[in-house]
């Protein structure tokens, strides 16, 4: 029988409605070829995009900059703009920086108004990525590079004061026999979204199962590893902070078509506009994917995730995320719609009130 440490005291969450204080939606830009990292001329300017990573944006963020970043720096800029404040764009601004390069932000909003803001705080480097054929049987390389790259890079941030990264244990709790909680946890692996967990598994912790009687939960199995979390709102913080202590700037611009590029005094541009790039720059290939998240008041003992009944949750220092995944991965795919559905948050926090609440009788 395999060695590890029994799981300790779980704090239950106060799973109550009247503890939601806000209910946030994010739509993650998804393409079906996986990110965009090209170059092009806009008028004058030479423009490297770096955006479309679905649900995967702040996990493989380091990676795809250092991509896009080594792209730029083809053309010997002493100065980069960087469009776009959010993951990619601080990330991409940072790498521009360390590569020798002066750089300034242009973008509408910075946190907490972003995009970015409202993620999950997961790493999860090949959610809603790519589908496998529109990607083609080379992306598979360049994701693993990128995976590894933003792997490693997020490990430096692990021990800072804030704890902007951190590990922690997730529990994916089911009746069913390990087997077929496998096989139901690969239902989400639908419609030929790409996944490329085996390219990582030198990077990735193992799970270990417990069976009934084995852990406090509810349910007769429970599988835990340990993943890493983001505190969105401290790591922000930090990379703001390392941008400006290098030397960067922001400028509030707003940009309504490419020629608009031209305004910037800067020959060499990033784009990293995300969602935004649909509009900005007339890419309909990216497509949203809505994912909705009620938030509940924090706990400062509740740190750590679990999945339960299709509801993700986890414990952060901002809050405790709980988020409905629906059935597979095709749940809120082409859904633009960024009204925040008070009825839906609740159902999710209820049904984490029913496990919690079979976990005390």
């Amino acid at each position: 029988m395999p060695m590890f440490d029994p799981i300790g005291t779980i704090t239950p969450i106060r799973a109550l409605v009247d503890r939601i204080f806000r209910i946030t939606v994010c739509l993650r830009p998804f393409r079906a070829q996986g990110p965009r990292l090209d170059v092009e001329r806009v008028g004058r300017k030479l423009v490297v995009h770096n955006y479309g990573h679905g649900g995967s944006g702040w996990s493989l963020s380091w990676g795809s900059a250092e991509i896009a970043v080594r792209k730029a720096m083809m053309a010997h800029p002493r100065e980069i703009a960087v469009i776009g404040a959010g993951a990619i764009g601080l990330t991409s601004a940072i790498a521009a920086q360390r590569a020798g390069a002066r750089v300034t932000i242009y973008a509408r909003d910075r946190f907490p108004d972003v995009p970015s803001a409202r993620a999950t705080g997961s790493w999860t480097p090949d959610s809603r990525i790519a589908m496998a054929d529109a990607a083609g049987p080379e992306f598979g390389s360049l994701w693993s590079v990128m995976a590894h790259e933003s792997y490693a890079r997020w490990q430096s941030f692990v021990g800072l004061a804030g704890q902007p990264v951190l590990w922690s244990d997730r529990y994916t709790l089911s009746d069913l026999p390990p087997d077929e909680m496998r096989a139901e946890l690969r239902r989400h692996d639908v419609a030929g979204f790409a996944h490329f967990s085996d390219l990582i598994e030198d990077i990735s912790p193992r799970s270990q199962l417990f069976g009934p009687g084995a852990h406090p939960f509810p349910t007769r199995y429970a599988l835990r590893n340990s993943q890493m979390t983001f505190n969105i709102a401290a790591l922000a913080h930090q990379l703001t902070q390392d941008f400006l202590a290098a030397g960067g700037r922001f400028e509030a611009v707003t940009f309504e078509q490419p020629s608009d590029l031209g305004r910037l005094r800067e020959k060499v541009v990033i784009n990293c506009t995300g969602y935004g790039a649909r509009a900005l720059f007339r890419d309909e290939s990216v497509r949203p994917v809505r994912g909705q998240i009620a938030w509940l008041l924090p706990q400062s003992t509740v740190d750590y995730g679990l999945f339960y009944r299709n509801v993700s949750v986890l414990g952060r220092s901002d809050g405790i995320v709980v988020q409905d995944m629906g059935p597979d991965d095709r749940f809120g795919l082409d859904s633009a719609d960024e009204r925040p559905d008070r009825e839906a948050a609740e159902a999710s926090v209820r049904r984490i009130a029913e496990l919690f609440g079979a976990m005390a009788s």
